[in-house]
C-alpha cells in the first residue's frame, strides 16, 4: 500500500493493472511514441516525433501561472511526422488514420509530405507510411514506392490506395503489448 498526502491508500498492484488498461485506447500517435520509447530505452533505434514548428501570436494571462496561447500559426508545412535512425539508416515516415472500410483517400496525404518521403527514398533513407485502419483495428507499413505508384497515377481517376491494396502489396503490423506497433519488425525483414 502506497499513503498520499491526503492520506488515501492505494493498492499498489490494482494501480498497475488500471494503469495499463487505460492504455489500450491508445491513439496511433501514443502507441507510436511509446514504441518510439521503448526502441530508445532498449538501444534497438533513435527515432522521435518531429516538432511542428508555430509562430505564438497571442498570449492571455488571466493569472500568473495560467498562461493561455490564444492565437498561434504554423510557420512553415511540416514534413512528415516521425524521423531517426536504424542500424546507420535513416527511417523517416508519416502516420494516418482512416475510418474508411474500403480505401485510404490520398487527401489524407499533403503534397509537401510526398515529396519529402520521395526524397528521402531517393538518398537512400527508409521512407513509408503507417496507416491505421480503425474500422479493421488493423496497422499496415506501407512503403513509399506503392504510396508514389498510386500519388503519380491520381490524375488518371484514382484518389484513394484501396485496403485491397494494403492487404496485398502494404505489411501488416500486429498490434503488441511492447512495443506496441513494432514496425522495426518489417524494416528488418524486407528492407535490410
Amino acid at each position: 500500500m502506497i499513503k498520499y498526502p491526503n492520506l488515501k491508500k492505494v493498492n499498489k498492484e490494482k494501480q498497475q493493472i488500471k494503469s495499463y488498461t487505460s492504455n489500450l485506447g491508445m491513439t496511433l500517435e501514443a502507441d507510436l511514441d511509446s514504441t518510439n520509447e521503448y526502441y530508445l530505452l532498449n538501444n534497438i533505434a533513435v527515432i522521435h516525433k518531429k516538432p511542428t514548428p508555430v509562430q505564438i501570436v497571442d498570449v492571455s494571462y488571466p493569472s500568473r501561472n495560467k498562461a493561455k496561447i490564444v492565437e498561434a500559426y504554423y510557420k512553415t508545412p511540416s514534413t512528415t511526422d516521425y524521423n531517426g535512425i536504424y542500424q546507420g539508416r535513416y527511417i523517416d515516415f508519416d502516420a494516418k488514420e482512416t475510418k474508411s472500410k474500403t480505401s485510404l483517400p490520398l487527401s489524407n496525404i499533403h503534397p509537401h509530405q510526398v515529396e519529402h518521403l520521395r526524397q528521402v527514398k531517393e538518398h537512400g533513407g527508409i521512407s513509408f507510411l503507417i496507416v491505421h485502419w480503425k474500422h479493421y483495428n488493423e496497422y499496415y507499413y506501407l512503403p513509399c514506392e506503392v504510396l508514389l505508384e498510386y500519388w503519380n497515377n491520381k490524375e488518371k481517376g484514382r484518389k484513394s490506395i484501396p485496403y485491397e491494396t494494403f492487404k496485398e502489396r502494404a505489411h501488416l503490423i500486429k498490434f503488441k503489448y511492447n512495443p506496441r506497433i513494432d514496425y522495426l519488425e518489417i524494416i528488418r525483414l524486407y528492407y535490410l
